[in-house]
């Protein structure tokens, strides 16, 4: 069984940014690692007890273009096809020394490597690799479903292995997800056929419909339950959109209804009560549509939940306050 590092082990985190801005509509994202830095995210691990490592920002100025036939409606291919290749070595050689890589994004097209590296490590490892998908989108398109042709809404699809993008990693191993090993979670904006093709594969949606009715706690124990149960681990992919525009304007994509501060802290440290968590992406940060670095701030405290930060201790059953005191 995956569980928690055994007490006494140092917990070690592998920070790496990933400045890529291709995949979206409006560009900025690539200053979003930069934000979470000077927003406190490394401090803020190292003050939690953990070995902190940042490998500063990836680069792909000296990465060389393949020759494979671009698809047709695939936005800024040729340059997230060399995010993708590096960032699919990178994460799986960061995963190969037993750390938790962070990936600092950067649009949600630097999933599609960072995902498929971490993937490749848990499969040799003899684990399934499960991606909670914390997103107001699903980013389940193909360039043939694609409305936008933008990449960010393509990554999801193209880790489950659907068609289009299949030259994307050129002689990097790709490592697909089956889409039961796919968790989209706080989804509120889905596209016509995009939707079509999400009740093809089955994959599992939490909408904020849901999260109305049942409430994150029982939600979220639902995935943690189905990790368990399979002796998997887990990536966990948060786009900044996920939470509602109130705590979170700084990003491209704003879609009302979000996951609210408390929503979204109960997620965090539910995940990190379940000892599952083996890698993170942060992603859609755009600092340049941000409000005096609110976003940025919010991120950091939810990445700090994830790792064990607690606003307040919880009273046990020996001193809980009761009615008549």
């Amino acid at each position: 069984m995956i569980g928690a590092a055994r007490s006494g082990e140092p917990s070690r985190v592998a920070l790496l940014g990933a400045p890529i801005d291709m995949g979206a509509s409006r560009r900025g994202t690539l200053m979003g690692p930069a934000a979470l830095r000077t927003a406190g995210l490394p401090d803020l691990l190292v003050s939690l007890g953990l070995d902190v490592v940042d490998f500063g920002d990836v680069g792909i100025a000296d990465v060389a273009d393949l020759a494979d036939l671009p698809p047709p409606k695939a936005n800024h291919y040729r340059e997230i096809q060399r995010w993708s290749r590096v960032l699919a070595r990178r994460s799986y050689e960061l995963a190969q020394t037993g750390a938790i890589p962070i990936f600092l994004g950067g649009d949600h097209s630097l999933s599609m490597g960072s995902v498929n590296g971490v993937a490749r490590h848990w499969r040799e490892a003899g684990h399934d690799l499960f991606v909670l998908w914390l997103d107001a989108h699903a980013d389940y398109n193909t360039p043939e479903t694609t409305l936008s042709a933008n990449m960010h809404g393509m990554s999801a699809a193209f880790l489950c292995g659907e068609a289009g993008l299949d030259g994307l990693l050129g002689d990097e191993p790709r490592a697909r997800l089956n889409p039961d090993q796919l968790e989209l979670f706080g989804v509120r904006s889905i596209d016509k056929l995009e939707k079509d093709l999400l009740r093809l594969r089955r994959v599992s949606i939490v909408d904020m419909r849901a999260i109305d009715e049942f409430g994150v706690g029982v939600l979220i124990r639902r995935v943690i339950d189905k990790v368990r149960a399979r002796n998997g681990v887990l990536h966990v992919s948060f786009d900044v959109d996920f939470l509602d525009p109130d705590i979170a304007p700084g990003v491209g994509t704003t879609v009302p209804g979000g996951a609210t501060y408390r929503e979204a802290h109960l997620i965090m440290e539910l995940l990190h009560d379940s000892g599952l968590v083996r890698s993170v992406d942060i992603v859609e940060l755009n600092p340049f549509l941000d409000e005096r670095g609110k976003t940025a701030r919010a991120a950091v405290e939810l990445i700090g939940s994830l790792f064990g930060q607690q606003i307040a201790d919880r009273p046990t059953p020996s001193n809980a306050i009761t009615p008549d005191h």
